[in-house]
């Protein structure tokens, strides 16, 4: 067994039975092409690359052969590896990668130059509907191109997708292996949540009592980020509202931030269109059940004791409610501290009822901040599912289990 068969599917299983093809161009940025390969087999792909001569000159091809279990397809011949793997006809690849992409490369695919085995593989892919996903990488210079420019806006046009490139110390570098890797996962999705839109409001809200201190919690947003990415993975338009967060953002995401509980609520105000439009909304967020005035300047640290008077604060579920109407579906959750199991689940059934989500997701304080949960998925018929294990893992299957609940599009 070739040892990247140890990892396959060990993140997830999303792309088992998928095959790509990666196409390594002449970039410095090509010694990062086998972890993005081991990226993409983790989540059960299975992957073949080809190379130009000038990749050649920067990495070998023992190296993708290592990362791909097979020989790096180097050059076209009698074999037609082109038509053989993106061809029409049956076992032709899903995708074809190109990661990294120069610009060089970029301005020949988009005038149809066939002149490396790359640009040659890209020639078929797009004459023949095979997807086809960029990954580019230059010197930010280069992406100021008007002619460059022009030739990425063409390819656009052409019908293929990009994985923004990293902005960093003058350079448009290739995007990390996981952001490649959610972009394909993104673009081959299946099942009932391609094409969905759906709205995650998570973190935690922090209210201030005075100009350098707040009253918030220990929440961390790891839920709703693991929420956020596995329905980006799974082919929704996913947009993100966060707060407070104690875990780093997904480079792919452009979220929209809050930090009070006023803010939100004037977020819901602003951005209502989003929330009427989406197919699903949901409230995995840490939010103030209590608020208080904030109070001018610091307050002086030398006080012997303070007193502070808080005022219970509206819940934000209800008020979703009034625009996320059936048959989208409106998700909260609910934390609780120290609660059996079967409390717990009563406690939920309780406050499903009276916020009317769709669903509810309750736990126990034990899981907050950490990265495992055990939760328990109830819903409005009586039934209750239960979850437990990494947090990505229990958002995936969270939201394969809420998927059986969207109407057909």
């Amino acid at each position: 067994m070739h040892p990247s068969e140890a990892i396959r599917g060990r993140r997830s299983e999303l792309l088992t039975g998928r095959r790509i093809v990666i196409g390594i161009s002449g970039s410095i940025a090509a010694t990062e092409t086998p972890r993005i390969v081991r990226e993409l087999v983790r989540h059960g792909a299975h992957v073949e690359a080809v190379m130009t001569k000038d990749a050649l000159g920067i990495i070998t091809a023992e190296a993708l052969r290592f990362a791909t279990g097979s020989p790096p397809m180097t050059e076209i011949t009698g074999d037609v590896e082109h038509v053989r793997h993106l061809g029409r006809g049956p076992g032709r690849a899903d995708l074809l990668l190109l990661a990294p992409a120069t610009a060089n490369t970029l301005s020949k695919i988009a005038h149809g130059i066939d002149d490396t085995p790359v640009t040659t593989f890209a020639s078929i892919a797009l004459g023949g509907g095979v997807p086809v996903l960029v990954a580019p990488a230059m010197h930010e210079d280069m992406t100021r191109n008007p002619a460059v420019r022009e030739n990425l806006q063409r390819l656009e046009q052409m019908g293929v997708h990009f994985v923004p490139p990293a902005m960093e110390e003058g350079e448009a570098k290739l995007a990390a292996p996981e952001t490649v890797a959610a972009h394909v996962l993104h673009l081959l999705a299946r099942g009932p949540w391609k094409g969905r839109k759906v709205v995650v409001i998570g973190g935690s809200t922090s209210e201030p009592l005075d100009e350098v201190r707040s009253l918030t919690n220990e929440g961390s947003g790891r839920v709703a980020l693991s929420l956020v990415t596995q329905a980006f993975y799974r082919g929704a338009e996913v947009e993100a509202w966060l707060g407070q967060l104690r875990v780093p953002v997904p480079p792919f995401l452009a979220p929209k931030r809050f930090t009070t509980l006023s803010d939100l609520r004037e977020l819901i105000k602003t951005e209502s269109k989003s929330l009427k439009e989406a197919d699903a909304v949901m409230v995995p967020a840490a939010l103030s059940d209590f608020t208080l005035k904030k109070q001018a300047g610091k307050i002086p640290s030398l006080q012997e004791k303070l007193i502070l008077e808080l005022t219970k604060a509206e819940k934000v579920l209800p008020e979703l409610r009034h625009l996320v109407r059936a048959p989208s579906l409106l998700v909260g959750f609910k934390l609780e501290a120290g609660l059996s199991p079967r409390a717990l689940q009563e406690r939920a059934w309780v406050y499903l009822q009276a916020t009317g989500c769709d669903a509810l997701v309750a736990n126990n304080r034990e899981s907050m901040g950490g990265t495992a949960a055990e939760v328990y998925l109830v819903r409005p018929e009586g039934k209750v599912h239960p979850y437990s294990g990494p947090k990505d893992v229990v958002a995936g299957r969270l939201l394969d289990d809420l998927g059986e609940s969207l109407p057909p599009k």
